[in-house]
């Protein structure tokens, strides 16, 4: 395809995007397909020679449309909200034909910048606390733009669990990190999201539920008599997530118990509300926030529903240091001439020559690692003899001292020099052992006099999303913005009414935000045969939650172009299927449930009655 063909085919490709998107509503929220269709459609190879793109997109609408679950659907109630908007998708078109990578100032100085911006903005909007914005030269928190609400955490955790074995390390010098690691313990709610529970299994770390109250929600007083009974164990406690909006029901946990508790006990705490996070744009709904100063980082997901595309998901941090310390890398390629002056999400400053970074980066391990270790002492594990004291896990001791870097005219690094950087390697700097001409003896490294700004998350490469946010918020305006998340929730508390209207059905759990969990009466086995049958129709599309061992359905309002009679018709089709169900089972359509029939007020008036009627000037 050339630019001539592009022209054409991509304007053809947005009228293409807008009549999907507007005439949605008539197509099957769920598909109809089987395991494997798709396999029987395609060729198993790629095509040897070019193929024509008609002739590569009739495939789409032919094969591929009618095997999607069609997400921005007013009729998909499954989840939650996955929405687009018409300044997002463009924030993406944009961003994809830039394809510019922000993971340093340098290698995109608006990307930067503009994420920093918008960041501060979104973090205002929601009524954050003014320590996790970065406006302030001095600030040590601020927000960045990380995949999904699941890569936060994890984040989260790793940082977390970084400072809990720097800590651990003064106390305990004598015992090695992967000693230390088999102490850390951390908690969440039994409703939190199963990524939780992931990012300690990825961070080798336990991790303990806590069982939630009546209403879905995790309180001060379990955690904390949870955490008691593992310090007496000898466990250390050194993070916790608490949930804003639950994946089942919406519910949140009490955040200002559990911060104290954090608090009290020194473990991170952070704030997962991947769904709700996008609701307190609304002031009437922040009283959820209550306690969030107390916590060290929070997250969410405008990509739910907040209309910015997949993926977006905005987390701030109230000392980003924590990151730094966690992926801290340094490697001579990323580092800039304005390193230090701004944001660099990967990376960060260097501004000093080898031998600052050799005695700073060893320095770091003796001051924090082994503070209390005996300058006398010599074993199997510590070596103190006119260099520094040095460990790195189960790596052999290396005497270290402060050298100047000398190159051949190659830029090789001289063979006499004694480099030992932190990570324990030795002759070379990060794997690379030349230096190219021009360089000299001294390469810009990190001032070990600055504070940094880099490190925030775990990939190099990431993509200008800041874009896409940007749009939607000029875009919507504030203003938008609360409208679109208030009659979300109009929508759900309007389907709950009439829920609520028919005997046959219950909502056992309270209802918040733009869900509503509800289920027939009786049975589990109703329940999960309605959802089933709804489900295969393909009209509607909706999932399951289960808490306290009852089984319900989940029905969110995700899209913006939901309507009232959209959820009368959804409603309707509910109803249908349920009486299918109960007849089914019953004999009747309402199942075993008596319903009392209200009698029926005549207002037709009866031939021979007399009726009075009164003059305008005998009402006077």
């Amino acid at each position: 395809m050339d630019h001539t063909e592009f022209r054409v085919k991509a304007k053809e490709m947005v009228d293409y995007i807008a009549d999907y998107l507007e005439n949605i509503r008539d197509r099957r929220v769920y598909p109809g397909v089987q395991p494997g269709y798709l396999h029987k459609l395609l060729p198993t190879e790629a095509p040897e020679k070019p193929e024509k793109w008609d002739d590569i997109f009739k495939d789409v609408d032919q094969h591929i449309m009618p095997g999607l679950v069609h997400w921005q659907s007013p009729h998909m109630h499954a989840y939650f909200p996955a929405l687009t908007s018409y300044p997002s998708i463009m924030g993406d078109m944009l961003s994809s034909a830039l394809n510019v990578l922000c993971f340093t100032w340098a290698s995109s100085p608006a990307g930067t910048e503009l994420e920093t911006i918008a960041m501060n903005w979104l973090g205002k909007l929601l009524g954050l606390p003014e320590c996790f914005l970065n406006e302030k030269n001095d600030s040590p928190g601020g927000g960045v733009i990380q995949t999904t609400a699941s890569e936060a955490t994890l984040v989260s955790l790793l940082a977390a669990r970084t400072r809990a074995l720097m800590e651990l390390s003064k106390l305990n010098p004598e015992l090695q990190a992967a000693e230390l690691l088999g102490h850390l313990i951390c908690y969440c709610s039994d409703q939190a999201h199963s990524s939780v529970e992931k990012a300690g299994l990825i961070g080798l770390v336990r991790m303990r539920y806590i069982e939630s109250d009546e209403g879905q929600s995790m309180r001060g007083a379990k955690l904390e008599e949870a955490i008691a009974a593992d310090k007496e164990k000898g466990l250390v406690p050194f993070w916790v997530c608490a949930t804003l909006g639950t994946t089942g029901s919406v519910a949140f946990d009490n955040l200002r118990e559990i911060g104290q508790v954090c608090q009290k006990h020194g473990a991170w705490l952070h704030v997962d509300a991947a769904y709700a996070g996008s609701a307190f744009v609304c002031p009437e709904y922040r009283h959820w926030l209550d306690g969030v100063e107390l916590a060290d980082s929070f997250a969410f997901n405008p990509s739910k529903w907040l209309m910015v595309n997949f993926d977006c998901t905005a987390m701030w941090v109230k000392d980003s240091t924590a990151l730094h310390r966690t992926f801290n890398v340094n490697p001579i390629y990323l580092r800039h001439e304005n390193s230090g002056k701004a944001i660099d999400y990967m990376v960060g400053s260097q501004n000093e020559d080898i031998k600052k970074l050799t005695l700073k980066k060893i320095n770091i391990m003796n001051d924090i690692d082994h503070p209390k270790a005996d300058d006398n002492k010599v074993d199997n594990k510590f070596n103190k003899n006119n260099g520094v004291i040095t460990q790195i896990e189960n790596r052999n001791i290396t005497k270290v001292d402060a050298v100047e870097v000398s190159t051949d005219v190659d830029g090789n690094i001289g063979k006499d020099d004694d480099l030992y950087d932190a990570v324990g390697d030795t002759k070379n700097l990060h794997g690379y052992n030349k230096i190219s001409h021009g360089c000299g003896k001294i390469i810009q490294l990190e001032d070990p006099n600055k504070k940094e700004l880099l490190h925030w998350q775990i990939p190099l490469s990431r993509r200008f999303r800041a874009l896409k946010l940007w749009f939607v918020l000029r875009n919507y305006g504030v203003v938008g913005i609360q409208k679109h998340i208030r009659e979300g929730v109009r929508l759900a508390q309007k389907f709950a009414a009439l829920v609520l209207a028919d005997p046959r059905f219950e909502i056992p759990q309270p209802s918040n935000l733009g869900m509503v969990a509800f289920r027939l009466k009786g049975d589990n086995a109703f329940t999960e045969r309605l959802l089933k049958r709804l489900n295969a129709r393909g009209y509607i599309h909706a999932v399951p939650a289960c808490f306290k061992g009852i089984y319900v359905i989940r029905f969110t309002i995700t899209s913006q172009r939901t309507t009232n009679q959209d959820i009368l018709d959804d409603w309707n089709e509910i109803k249908i299927v349920a009486s299918e169900i109960l007849t089914d089972v019953f004999g009747s359509e309402n199942g075993n449930i008596a319903v009392v029939k209200k009698p029926r007020i005549s207002l037709k008036v009866h031939l021979f009655e007399p009726v009075y009627f009164c003059s305008s000037t005998q009402m006077g």
